[in-house]
C-alpha cells in the first residue's frame, strides 16, 4: 500500500507538470550499453552477460539486465527526428533497475540488487536548461514537504579533474556544472560540493537526507548530460531548420523507491501521515448491535477510496482503543447506540486527541479534504 501510494502521488505530480508516461524492458543488448558508456565504466556492477554460445561471451555480445534506465528513453526519443516545438520533452518511468551489489553491500531495504527508481529524462534546448531544472527542483522539495522530510542539504556533486572515470569534453562538464551552480543560486539554496561524487557523464544535484539514526542517505537527484546526447547522436530540428543537440536532464525525487520506503517506515515509526498511512481509519463498536451500521460505514468510506476497516475482534472497547494507538492508526472511531441513531460519529485522531461526535457527512468531507490536502484531519 505504501508502495502503491507514493507512485500514485508521484504520477499525479507529473501528470500535472507535463510528464509523459512510459515503460521499457528490463534487459536489452549490451551494445545499448557500450553506446552509452555504462558497460565499459560499471559492467563490474551489472549482472552478468547473457549470451547464446561461447563465441558471443566472449566477443561480448549478447543481453544485459538494465542498470539504468536513460538509454531506453534515449531510444523513445531518437524513434523519430524531433522539432525544437515538441521541446521540452518530459519522459518518466517507474522502472525496476538491476545492481549486482556484493554480498556485504546489500542492508535491508535501502541497498538492494533490484530496486525501482521514479526515473524521469527530459529532452530540452539550451535555452529551455535553466527553467527545467528549476521545475524539478520544484518538484523534488514539494515531494519532501509532502512526505514531512525535512532535515536534508545539497550536495553539487562536481567531476574530480584528476580522475579518468568521467566521459564527455571539458567543456560540456563546465557548461553542465555552471547550470547547477546557476540553479541552486537562484533558488538561495544551502548546498556543498562534492569533488569527486559526479555520474560518470555529468554532475548532478543531489539531496542529501539524515535519518533519524542519524544516517545520511541520497534521495531525490537531478543531473544535467550534454555526453550522452553527443554519444546517441541526438537531434533535433531548431526554428532555424539546423539540426542542434539537446541537452538531458536526469531526475528521480524518490531516488528508490525500496530505499524511500525503507527510510519513512523508520524516520515514521509507524506513526503515518494521513495520507500515507496503509490504515487510514477504524471504527470501534462499544457492542455487537452497532456492527451493522459500522459495516455500511466502512463499506461508504471504502467506496470514496479511504482506506478504513472495523475492528472485527470482539474485544472490550477499551482494548480496542488500545490497539488502534498501538498500530498507531491515524483517525478512529467509537461507535455505540447514540451514534447509530444520529448517523454519526464519535472522532478520536493521533493528531489532535478527541474531536468529539460529528455527522458522519462531515466525517467524510473531513477525510477527503484532508487526505487531498496532504494535511491531518
Amino acid at each position: 500500500m505504501l508502495r502503491s501510494q507514493l507512485e500514485d502521488f508521484l504520477k499525479q505530480e507529473q501528470l500535472k507538470r507535463g510528464y509523459l508516461a512510459v515503460a521499457t524492458p528490463h534487459i536489452a543488448r549490451v551494445d545499448l550499453f557500450k553506446t552509452s558508456g555504462h558497460w565499459q565504466k560499471y559492467h563490474e556492477d551489472m549482472f552478468p552477460l547473457m549470451s547464446e554460445n561461447e563465441a558471443d561471451r566472449l566477443s561480448e555480445q549478447g543481453f544485459v539486465m538494465k542498470p539504468m534506465n536513460c538509454p531506453f528513453h534515449i531510444q523513445i526519443y531518437k524513434s523519430e527526428l524531433r522539432s525544437y516545438r515538441e521541446l521540452p520533452m518530459r519522459l518518466a518511468e517507474f522502472g525496476t533497475v538491476y545492481r549486482y551489489e556484493q554480498s556485504g553491500e546489500l542492508a535491508g531495504l535501502t541497498r538492494v540488487r533490484g530496486f525501482t527508481v521514479d526515473d524521469s529524462h527530459l529532452f530540452v534546448t539550451p535555452d529551455q536548461l535553466d527553467d527545467e531544472f528549476l521545475k524539478v527542483v520544484d518538484l523534488i522539495l514539494s515531494v519532501f514537504d509532502k512526505l514531512q522530510l525535512k532535515n536534508f542539504k545539497a550536495r553539487l556533486s562536481f567531476r574530480d579533474p584528476a580522475s579518468d572515470k568521467y566521459i564527455g569534453s571539458d567543456q560540456a562538464w563546465e557548461k553542465a556544472e555552471n547550470a547547477i551552480r546557476r540553479a541552486v543560486e537562484t533558488l538561495g539554496m544551502d548546498h556543498f560540493e562534492g569533488i569527486g561524487e559526479a555520474a560518470f557523464y555529468g554532475p548532478k544535484l543531489d539531496f542529501i537526507f539524515q535519518d533519524v539514526l542519524d544516517r545520511e542517505w541520497q534521495l531525490g537527484t537531478v543531473q544535467v548530460d550534454y555526453n550522452l546526447p553527443d554519444r546517441f547522436e541526438l537531434e533535433f530540428v531548431s526554428e532555424d531548420g539546423s539540426r542542434q543537440r539537446p541537452i538531458m536532464i536526469h531526475r528521480a525525487p524518490f531516488g528508490s523507491l525500496e530505499r524511500l520506503i525503507g527510510i519513512l517506515i523508520e524516520q515514521y515509526a509507524g506513526d503515518f501521515p494521513l495520507w500515507l498511512a496503509p490504515e487510514q481509519m477504524r471504527l470501534l463498536t462499544v457492542g455487537a448491535d452497532q456492527r451493522p451500521f459500522a459495516e455500511q460505514v466502512v463499506a461508504t468510506l471504502l467506496s470514496q477510496g479511504i482506506r478504513a476497516t472495523l475492528d472485527e475482534s470482539g474485544d472490550r472497547l477499551g482494548k480496542q482503543i488500545r490497539n488502534a494507538e498501538k498500530a498507531k492508526i491515524p483517525v478512529m472511531s467509537v461507535i455505540g447506540a447514540q451514534e447509530v441513531t444520529a448517523n454519526s460519529l464519535n472522532i478520536r485522531t493521533r493528531a489532535a486527541g478527541e474531536l468529539g461526535v460529528m455527522p458522519l457527512q462531515l466525517v467524510e468531507q473531513r477525510l477527503q479534504t484532508a487526505i487531498a490536502t496532504y494535511s491531518n484531519f
